[in-house]
Parts: C-alpha cells; sequence; structure tokens
C-alpha cells in the first residue's frame, strides 16, 4: 500500500493540492451538468470514429484546464480531451494533472446519470490526490495519499468479500469467474462510467471489476488512489502494479478488488475473459 508523504511540508502540500481539486471538479461538475438531459446543445461529435465527445466535455476540460494551471503553472497536464503537447513536462513536473472532464460519456449523452469528473494529481508515476465528482448522482468521492478515501464525507474502508461477491465483467468472463469463485458469484449489469465503477469497488457496492484493455490513465487515475485509500488494489492481471503518466497511457486488462478477491481471481482471469 502508498505510504504517506514523508514530512509534514509535503503533506500539507497534498492537502492543499486536493482541496483545489476538489473546488475545481464541483465547478466543473455544474458545468457539465448546464448540459445534461439537453439543457444545452450536446454539439456530440466522434473522436477516431469510435468514441463520442460532447460540448459538456469540452466546456468542463477547458474550464478545467484555465483553473488549475492558473493556480499551479509549473504543473504538467494530462487530459482525454486534450492533444498531450505537454508529455516531457508531465513527465518531469513537480506534480501533473490527470483530468477526465466526463468520463462515462456515452452515458451521459444518453441522459444516465453514471457519469462523474475525474480529476487526480499525479507525483512522479503515483496519485496523491484524486477527486470523482458525480453531480446527476449528487455523490462524490476523495482522497489523498496517506489521508484516506472519502465518499460524501464518510471514510471508506473495503471490508472482506462477500460469501457470494458481487463482481462487475463482461459476459465472456463468467466461465473463468465461476472457476475463480466456486461458491458462487453474482455478476453486476454493465456500468457505463469506469471511473465510477472502480469507485463502487472502494465503497463496498462491488466486490470486484474486470477493466478491459485500452483503458487509460485518465480513466482510472482519481479512483486509482480512492481504492488504495480505501484499502483496494487495481492491478494487471498477473498481479503488476499499475503506473501512472508514463509515455504510453494506454493500459492493458486490469482486475479491482480487495487483496483477498484479487488472489482468488489472478491466474483463472485472463484476457480471453474479454473476447
Amino acid at each position: 500500500m502508498p505510504q504517506p508523504p514523508a514530512t509534514a511540508a509535503e503533506r500539507t502540500s497534498v492537502e492543499h493540492d486536493l482541496a483545489l481539486i476538489r473546488v475545481a471538479a464541483e465547478k466543473a461538475g455544474r458545468i457539465a451538468l448546464a448540459y445534461f438531459r439537453g439543457k444545452k446543445d450536446l454539439d456530440v461529435r466522434m473522436k477516431g470514429g469510435t468514441s463520442p465527445v460532447s460540448a459538456g466535455d469540452m466546456a468542463a476540460d477547458a474550464f478545467l484546464r484555465e483553473f488549475l494551471m492558473a493556480a499551479r503553472p509549473d504543473y504538467g497536464w494530462l487530459s482525454e480531451e486534450s492533444i498531450d503537447v505537454q508529455r516531457d513536462k508531465r513527465r518531469t513536473a513537480p506534480r501533473s494533472f490527470i483530468i477526465d472532464p466526463i468520463d462515462g460519456t456515452r452515458a451521459f449523452i444518453d441522459g444516465r446519470k453514471v457519469w462523474c469528473v475525474s480529476v487526480a494529481v499525479v507525483e512522479g508515476d503515483a496519485p496523491v490526490a484524486g477527486v470523482l465528482e458525480c453531480p446527476a448522482l449528487k455523490s462524490r468521492y476523495w482522497a489523498s495519499a496517506g489521508g484516506g478515501a472519502f465518499k460524501d464525507g464518510e471514510r471508506l474502508t473495503v471490508a472482506p468479500r462477500r460469501e457470494t461477491p458481487v463482481v462487475a465483467g463482461p459476459a465472456k468472463a463468467v466461465t473463468q469467474l465461476d472457476r475463480a469463485f466456486p461458491g458462487g458469484f453474482k455478476r453486476h449489469g454493465h456500468i457505463p462510467s469506469l471511473a465510477y465503477r472502480l469507485a463502487m469497488v472502494a465503497d463496498g457496492s462491488l466486490d470486484a471489476t474486470l477493466v478491459r484493455p485500452n483503458s487509460h490513465d485518465w480513466d482510472i487515475a482519481a479512483a486509482l488512489l480512492i481504492l488504495r485509500e480505501a484499502g483496494a488494489r487495481l492491478a494487471g492481471l498477473d498481479g503488476s502494479e499499475v503506473a501512472l503518466n508514463g509515455a504510453d497511457v494506454v493500459k492493458p486488462a486490469m482486475l479491482a478488488g480487495s487483496d483477498d478477491t484479487l488472489q482468488a481471481m489472478f491466474g483463472v482471469v485472463t484476457a480471453n475473459a474479454f473476447g
């Protein structure tokens, strides 16, 4: 598990960054909410022919970049909706922001409530502060390195897995999950926001989730810290740790859950679970 910053000055610095991104995420959430369910023209377009982006995404992203970079001009920047022109800076800066202005854009466009603004601060390859603002759900999560994880003011601590664990994963994973949990498991339906789905592991709504290959740093940065501070993990299928802010921000298939839940899945759940 991650250790708290070594000095009181570092601890204060992390808490200052957390306070900053909490304000930023809340304001960005209000901006996005103004576009939700037809309140403003969504102007939906496709990126790369497969991934939608809306005016709500772009407005929230523009606000976050202006607000956060004005407050921390020496920090790096990585966002789903911004071209990664700061790759060298974000990898060498004292800290960097990793942003998804709306995680769960398809749900947002469809008028479903399961989407959130994801804002994280990373130092090196690890998140040190993270916020998930979920305005349509009227909920928020936050965490700081060594300071714990919280949902709506309540501290999160992952409990031992249920006798019949609740797992979010694709239908093709059922055979492997049957082997991982011979006493049975309950498959949860699709959750369109990956960040929110990971937070559901942290808050105990899920015991575990599978994560398809080709997610990105911005999908997981804030949720990764929330998971860790709640006592859970996000790991590769082989148990490898997840690092952020590298030259390549695309991630392989992963698993999230408590240590005992993941131990049941390692070596059983493979890439074949995703088709």
